[in-house]
């Protein structure tokens, strides 16, 4: 029989190293040059705020971050803004609904939703997620086990959501149907149909979303969090004070993980150009650099065209904003992990 998995811990560690999954993380440097955190309480920013999550824009710096000036040179040398801060893993809960949703906001483009209850499928399933928060670097409270109710601590969400189980949801059929009226291809989309529908159960709509802030570093131990869970919680279940279910079980018995992300497109992608030319450009950036990963994994991927508006730099001009659509099977979850790593590795 398997073990109960660990629990996901509040005190800081000051170790320099990288932890393993469950534990926190200590001094990552933030840029400035990437999204502020939005205030708690303030109202739900317009889907035009997307470019907070994931990163394109550059907008302002956070309050916190201190401007540090070379002596010499000030003219040439580039100004470079930092601060440091804590890391920490935790289980989704009830208290981290306004810093999910802003997360998002814009995960269907601009159709209206049941964001709200996508969000609460998310904090409700403990058994596997995890949300990432920073410390208050003012001193934490022993007894504050949960990570408090501070959206502006939120930094990233992961959650795996087994499509067959929650497809009585409003949300999920929405969802469902937003999927099939992006896909053009009638081939993928009967494919993909098949998925949603009679294979719904194998499937795991794989939610990953975080802040452009968040340091890459904390990105293969988040991932590592969510797929050990997944496997943990076959057995986990048995441990529950909550009478366990077999289908609560089978319901992490995942065949694949379906992904909804962004990635950046070239709008002269269809264009032949030869690669020794000058003004030769990718014809995809990746927002998340773990998406290349899962693409080239993918055994179905299409791409579509967002209609919310996009806060593009003048640097990635030739570039538009394209949803991304990918399912993975999940015997090839262990390749991924592995490249992952070594992506990571190599920056």
């Amino acid at each position: 029989m398997g073990q109960r998995r660990p629990a996901k811990r509040r005190r800081l560690s000051r170790t320099p190293s990288l932890l393993l999954s469950f534990s926190p993380f200590s001094r990552f440097l933030l840029f400035a040059h990437s999204s502020s955190v939005p205030k708690s309480g303030s109202p739900d920013p317009s889907p035009s705020s997307k470019s907070t999550v994931d990163g394109i824009a550059d907008p302002k710096p956070p309050k916190a971050i201190k401007r540090m000036e070379s002596s010499e040179d000030e003219e040439e040398k580039q100004e470079i803004e930092m601060v440091q801060a804590d890391f920490e893993f935790f289980d989704p809960k009830p208290g981290d609904f306004n810093g999910v949703k802003l997360l998002l906001q814009s995960y269907l483009d601009k159709k209206p939703w049941d964001l709200s209850g996508f969000v609460d499928l998310i904090l409700e399933q403990t058994t596997v997620g995890t949300i990432v928060k920073s410390a208050s670097q003012d001193g934490e409270e022993e007894g504050d086990d949960d990570g408090g109710d501070d959206d502006e601590s939120l930094f990233a969400v992961i959650s795996a959501l087994n499509l067959g189980r929650y497809a009585g949801h409003g949300c999920i059929k929405e969802l469902k149907r937003f999927l099939l009226e992006v896909c053009s291809d009638e081939s993928t989309k009967t494919k993909l149909k098949l998925l949603l529908e009679q294979q719904a159960s194998d499937v795991g709509l794989l939610v990953s979303q975080r802040f452009v802030n968040c340091p890459y570093q904390l990105v293969p131990p988040l991932y590592d969090a969510l797929f050990d869970e997944v496997s943990w919680a076959t057995e986990d279940e048995l441990f529950c004070f909550l009478k366990p279910t077999q289908e609560l079980r089978d319901s992490f018995r995942l065949k694949y993980y379906m992904l909804l992300t962004r990635i950046l497109e070239n709008k002269n992608v269809n264009q032949r150009k030869a690669k020794q030319s000058q003004d030769y450009e990718e014809p995809f950036i990746y927002i998340k650099a773990e998406d290349e990963i899962f693409r080239e994994l993918s055994l179905l991927s299409f791409t579509f065209r967002l209609h919310a508006e996009q806060l593009i730099s003048h640097e990635l001009k030739n570039y538009r904003e394209m949803g991304l659509v990918m399912v993975v099977k999940a015997d090839d979850i262990s390749k991924f992990r592995e490249k992952l790593k070594s992506l990571l590795a190599k920056s």
